[in-house]
Formats: C-alpha cells, sequence, structure tokens
C-alpha cells in the first residue's frame, strides 16, 4: 500500500480550499480582507465605545434580516459560547421542569446540565440512537422543550416545530445549524448559537436569538430568589445587548468577522442563500456516496441527512483514518470523525462559506486515493 505521507493527489483533483472541518470552519478572505482593511480603527479600541458598539448593532440587525424575526424578538450575545449557554440556560430558561431529545454526544450536554442543577427537576430525556433523531412529546408540567436542530457528532438534522398541544418554550440549540438550515423563527422560543460553524468565525460568543416569551421568563426567573452567577445570568445579557455590548469584553475579531458574514447572507439573498449552499453541497457529497461502491451515508434516512455536517461511512476494506491522513497531507484537512462515534467514516462539513465545487472535488480526491491505495 501507498504510504499516506508519499501519496500526492493531482492538483487539478484537489479542492481550491481545503478546510472542511465542523468548527472552528473556513473563513472567507473577504472576511479576513475587511478585518484588516479596518483593523488600526477598530482592533485595540473600547468595546464600550461606538466603534465596537455600532459593530454589535450591526451583527444584531443583521440577525433580524436574516431570520425574519417577528417583532418582540431580540438578539442577545454572551461571552463563553454555546456550552456556557448551557449553564446560564438552567438558571434563567428553566423554570423547574424541562424535556430533552438526545441523538449525540452534543445534544445530551444540555439535559446533563440541567441534571446536575440542585435548584431544578430531573429533567425528561427522550433519546434516539446515533444516525436518527427523537421526537418532542407535548407534557403537562414540562416549561422547556429542548431541541437541537444539527447534531454536530453524528451529522443529523431535524425540523424545528413546536410540540404540538404544547405550552413550553422552546429552546433550540443551533450551533452548527444556524445560517446553514432554513428554519421558522415563530416555531422557537430561543435560538441559541456560536459563531464559529455557519458564521465562519471564531468560538467563545453565543447567540441567542429570544422571543417575547423567552424574554419574559428571563426576567422573572431574574427577579426570583435563584442565585446566579453573574457571567451566566441572561438579564445581565439581554440588558448589555440592547445597549449593543457584551457584559465582559469580547474577541473584536470574532465579532467583526460574524458581522461580515452575516453582510454576506443578506446581501446575495438571506438564509435562502446561505441555506442553499449547503443544500447544494449536500446534494453532492450524498450522491456520491450513494453511487460508490464503498462508501455510504451513515444517515440511512435522506430527510434526517445534515446539509451542513456529512457523515459517511466506509466499506470495513478502506481504512477512513488513512484516507484522512492522505488527504491531510495534501493540504485537505478535518475530515476526522467525531472522536466517540467510533465508526470507521469521515465527517466534512459543508457551512455556506464552503464551495459545492470544493466538495465535489473531495469526492474526486476520495475517489483518487481510494483507487490507489
Amino acid at each position: 500500500m501507498t504510504s499516506p505521507e508519499n501519496m500526492k493527489i493531482p492538483a487539478e483533483l484537489l479542492p481550491r480550499d481545503g478546510r472542511f472541518g465542523a468548527g472552528p470552519s473556513k473563513v472567507r478572505t473577504a472576511q479576513l480582507e475587511a478585518l484588516l482593511a479596518d483593523g488600526t480603527s477598530y482592533m485595540g479600541t473600547s468595546h464600550r465605545q461606538s466603534t465596537v458598539k455600532n459593530k454589535v448593532g450591526e451583527v444584531r440587525d443583521g440577525l433580524r434580516a436574516l431570520f425574519n424575526l417577528p417583532d418582540g424578538y431580540e438578539v442577545l450575545l454572551g461571552n463563553g459560547g454555546s456550552t456556557c449557554f448551557w449553564d446560564a440556560a438552567t438558571f434563567h430558561l428553566v423554570e423547574q421542569h424541562s424535556q430533552h431529545l438526545v441523538f449525540g454526544e452534543f445534544s445530551s450536554k444540555f439535559a446533563s446540565a440541567v441534571k446536575a442543577a440542585p435548584f431544578l427537576s430531573d429533567p425528561e430525556v427522550i433519546s434516539a440512537e446515533p444516525g436518527t433523531h427523537s421526537r418532542a412529546v407535548a407534557r403537562e408540567g414540562v416549561d422547556l422543550y429542548a431541541l437541537t436542530h444539527n447534531e454536530t457528532s453524528t451529522g443529523v438534522m431535524m425540523p424545528i416545530t413546536r410540540p404540538e398541544g404544547s405550552t413550553g418554550l422552546v429552546a433550540v440549540d443551533a450551533t452548527s445549524a444556524a445560517g446553514g438550515l432554513m428554519v421558522d423563527a415563530s416555531q422557537f422560543d430561543c435560538y441559541y448559537f456560536a459563531p464559529q460553524k455557519s458564521f465562519a468565525s471564531d468560538g467563545g460568543l453565543w447567540i441567542a436569538l429570544c422571543s417575547p416569551a423567552a424574554v419574559e421568563r428571563i426576567e422573572k426567573l431574574a427577579a426570583s430568589d435563584r442565585w446566579t452567577p453573574e457571567f451566566f445570568n441572561l438579564k445581565t445579557a439581554l440588558d448589555n445587548s440592547r445597549l449593543n455590548q457584551t457584559y465582559n469584553t469580547p474577541a473584536l475579531a470574532t465579532i467583526h468577522m460574524l458581522a461580515s458574514q452575516i453582510s454576506w447572507f443578506n446581501e446575495n439573498g438571506g438564509l435562502a442563500f446561505s441555506a442553499g449552499r449547503s443544500s447544494r453541497s449536500a446534494e453532492v457529497l450524498y450522491s456520491w456516496a450513494e453511487e460508490s461502491d464503498f462508501a455510504t451515508p451513515f444517515v440511512q434516512n435522506p430527510a434526517e441527512r445534515s446539509h451542513v455536517i456529512g457523515t459517511i461511512d466506509f466499506a470495513e476494506h478502506i481504512d477512513a483514518a488513512v484516507i484522512a491522513k492522505i488527504l491531510r497531507a495534501n493540504g485537505v484537512v478535518d475530515t476526522e470523525p467525531y472522536r466517540k462515534l467510533g465508526r470507521n467514516q469521515l465527517r466534512i462539513a459543508m457551512f455556506p462559506a464552503i464551495d459545492p465545487e470544493d466538495i465535489a472535488a473531495l469526492c474526486g480526491s476520495i475517489n483518487y486515493i481510494v483507487g490507489n491505495l
């Protein structure tokens, strides 16, 4: 077998850009150029002054337009990423009892955070095997339904709809979905995500699109006697966001690149444009896998196959880890599978910044590798 270190993929087969990671994701050159152009007047300036606050305002206004938010919905920002938001939500979104859909590694984390909170009842967890998704069920006493739009570990997406007959809030983990999948804002009360996936920025920031009902819940619990560390206080995040700032100092480059990506989406047609790019990439990837004699989509139901994270299984006689090593040696990076899933597969991001033509080139490169092993 040709050594992975020595196999050279012909340059004409390689993607023009070899970044296919599930996060941090590919950042477009135009975003970096825009940051560089503003660098001396933006970087290294106070986040409490207009230069940065105007950029935060640009992000908030851009997200309102991108997601076509109904009147009364608000855009909140805070430091710490989605992992931090799960903890914050235990303080100021879950009133007492929540229901969680778990169908992979990341969708389990919010449920674990709620279970560990001593002031909340144990959550109801509805699980499904990796490669499928569970479904919410309206229950009396459930005040928050925790859904996941896209499971980053397994490459499963699910439609976001309110459970029929439910009265609780609907909170959606959209970390890898937001910007790359279509969603109807009327079907959620809190749609939260981080900018290092479809928005092609860096991590360390969370964004939450909150309905009036979610804002009311935040204000109610913040006014209660529930002790809350200030860093996890969603009322503090709400108050600061209304001033176009965060409670503590954010990474300014992250906000700038986020704003550039949102502008790119909106200037080209909004969510239909950005999600459309991911859909085209998904069609290329899954069609290739279905036609292959050595690869197959891990997610069996086509309707549940993610348009932003593709998981592709390989036949037993083909070592996907070797393919990933050869790709990496040729400048095509971060196609390795999610480590805890333990499958002979590749995991390939298809975020809007990734050109569908590069997905096609990646498939061709894999064909070349397999043909020469």
